[in-house]
C-alpha cells in the first residue's frame, strides 16, 4: 500500500536526541529548542518565535494575547481544522465563518468586510496547502477597522507571499510541526509574533504564567508567578528531531516541490480534458508543496475514485468537513452570507500521497491509477 503520509526523518536526529539524553536536558527550552527558534527567526524574519507543543497551542497563545472577551467575534473560513476555531471559542469568542475562494480554497478576502460588526476583534486567515491568502487586502481591512490578524500558517513553513514568510504578516502566526507536516517533531508548533514588545507577555503565558524565561537569562534573581498561563513547552528531544530537518530544509522543500510538479505535469492532460481540476497558485505566492490535491466532479465521483485508488493499493483521502456544518460549529458560531463554495468544493477535493522521500516512479504509478479511473 502506498501510504498517504510518511513522517519526515533525517538520520542525524537520532544522534541529536541522544545528545539531549547525555546532557540530561530533555524538558523544554533546552539547546535544541534554542537552535530551532533561532533558525525560524532568521528564516522568517519574525519579530519573535516561541516553540510550542502544537500548532493548536500556538493559536491558543495567540488568542490569549489578543485579550479576547466573551462575545467578541473572529472572522475565519469554515474550511479549516477545528483548532483554528477552538482557540477562540475557548476564550468565549464567536467564530464567524465566511465563504472561501474556489481557486485556492482560502478565505474569500472580498467577503470579510461585510462580516465585520462592532464585536469583531480578529481576522484569522488560513493558508490552505501552504498557498497564501490575499494578505494585502486582509491587512488593509484589519488596519481600517482596527482589527488584529492571526494567521493560521500550520501548513505554510517555507511558503511566502510577495517575498514575506507566511505567519509573519499578521500580528501573530502559528506553524505546525505535526507528523503530517513538511517538517515535524511528532507533535509541535510555533508561535510567530510580529511585535517583539509582545514577546515577554507571550513567554510568561507559555511558562505557566511565570517569569522563568527571564530568570534563565539572568534578568531576575528568582522567578515567580506573575500572570495566568499554562505549559506550552515541547520536550527538547522533540526539538532535536525537528532541528535535524531544519538543517536540510531546502533539500526537503526541493524534493517535495519536485513531486508536486511531477503530479501536475502527469495530470495536466486530465485537467485539459475537463475531467479534474488541479491546484491553483497565484503569481504572488511561493508554495511549499505541502499537499497535492485534485478536484473531482462531485462527492459521488470522489468517493468512487478513493475506492478505485484503494483497490490499487494507494491511500488517498479527502480533507476538512466544513466547521459550520458540524454540531460544535452550529453551537458556537455562525456562517455569514451564502455558502456558495465551502461545502461544494470541500466535497470535490481529494488529496494524493505526498511526503519527503516519495519516489518519482511512485508518483507516476499514482497518476496512472487516476488516469485509469477516468479512462
Amino acid at each position: 500500500m502506498i501510504r498517504f503520509n510518511v513522517p519526515p526523518y533525517v538520520e542525524t536526529a537520532a544522534g541529536y536526541i541522544q545528545e539531549c539524553i547525555r546532557n540530561e536536558k530533555i524538558c523544554g527550552d533546552g539547546a535544541y529548542t534554542a537552535k530551532c527558534t533561532k533558525w525560524l527567526e532568521e528564516k522568517t524574519s519574525a519579530g519573535k518565535v516561541l516553540l510550542t507543543t502544537s500548532c493548536t497551542h500556538a493559536t491558543d497563545l495567540a488568542a490569549l494575547l489578543c485579550d479576547l472577551k466573551p462575545g467578541d467575534e473572529v472572522i475565519l473560513p469554515s474550511f479549516t481544522f477545528v483548532s483554528t476555531a477552538n482557540s477562540f471559542v475557548l476564550r468565549g469568542a464567536v467564530p464567524v465563518f465566511v465563504d472561501i475562494r474556489p481557486d485556492t480554497m482560502n478565505i474569500d478576502e472580498k467577503l470579510i468586510e461585510a462580516a465585520i460588526t462592532e464585536k469583531t476583534r480578529v481576522i484569522a486567515p488560513v493558508h490552505y496547502a501552504g498557498v497564501s491568502c490575499e494578505m494585502d487586502t486582509i491587512l488593509d481591512i484589519a488596519k481600517r477597522h482596527n482589527l488584529l490578524v492571526v494567521e493560521d500558517a500550520a501548513q505554510g513553513v517555507m511558503s511566502t507571499y510577495k517575498g514575506k514568510a507566511l505567519g509573519t504578516m499578521g500580528d501573530f502566526g502559528a506553524f505546525s510541526f505535526h507528523e503530517t507536516k513538511n517538517y515535524s517533531m511528532g507533535e509541535g508548533g510555533a508561535l510567530l509574533i510580529k511585535d517583539p514588545a509582545m514577546a515577554e507577555e507571550a513567554e510568561i503565558i507559555r511558562e505557566k504564567g511565570t517569569d522563568r524565561s527571564k530568570f534563565y537569562r539572568g534578568q531576575v534573581d528568582k522567578y515567580t508567578w506573575v500572570n495566568y498561563g499554562s505549559s506550552y513547552l515541547p520536550s527538547d528531544m522533540n526539538a532535536a528531531y525537528l532541528y535535524a530537518q531544519l538543517e536540510v530544509a531546502d533539500r526537503i522543500n526541493d524534493q517535495r516541490l519536485s513531486s508536486w510538479n511531477r503530479y501536475y505535469r502527469n495530470l495536466q492532460p486530465l485537467a485539459d480534458a475537463g475531467k479534474i481540476e488541479l491546484p491553483h497558485v497565484p503569481a504572488e505566492c511561493v508554495h511549499n508543496a505541502h499537499m497535492f490535491y485534485i478536484k473531482a466532479k462531485d462527492i459521488t465521483e470522489r468517493t468512487a475514485l478513493i475506492g478505485h485508488l484503494k483497490e490499487n493499493e494507494i491511500m488517498a483521502v479527502f480533507h476538512y468537513i466544513p466547521l459550520h456544518s458540524s454540531p460544535a460549529g452550529k453551537h458556537f458560531g455562525r456562517f455569514h452570507g451564502e455558502d456558495v463554495y465551502t461545502t461544494k468544493e470541500s466535497e470535490r477535493l481529494l488529496r494524493l500521497p505526498m511526503y519527503y522521500g516519495l519516489e518519482p516512479e511512485t508518483v507516476d504509478r499514482i497518476c496512472d491509477a487516476v488516469k485509469a479511473f477516468y479512462a
